[in-house]
């Protein structure tokens, strides 16, 4: 038999915990949504679909940029919020797959 062990770096846990514990919420899994289909979006064009006051959805976004979900680019008076690694994004799929969900 096989030995058991665990075949996850650990760094790579941590990571991955850390991100798990910042898209933890519907709000924020729905954001990672929004920016899989389109590559960058302003925080209007994401609280138009949404349907949330600005303020808590800045608040999101702060938390998913400051975990490195998420960056920003400024393009003329608009901020653009964009995924840093689009296989985050995979966590749709799992989601919309799971049967327990």
């Amino acid at each position: 038999m096989e030995e058991l062990k665990v075949r996850v770096d650990q760094k790579k846990l941590e990571r991955a915990a850390n991100v798990l514990k910042c898209v933890a919420h519907p709000v924020r899994i729905s954001i990672i949504d929004l920016l899989e289909q389109r590559e960058r979006l302003t925080v209007s064009e994401l609280q138009d679909v949404l349907n949330i006051e600005q303020s808590l959805l800045s608040h999101h976004l702060t938390n998913m940029r400051d975990k490195g979900v998420v960056r920003t680019q400024r393009g003329g008076k608009n901020v653009y919020y964009s995924l840093t690694d689009f296989t985050i994004s995979n966590i749709i799929e799992c989601i919309n797959g799971c049967k327990t969900f």
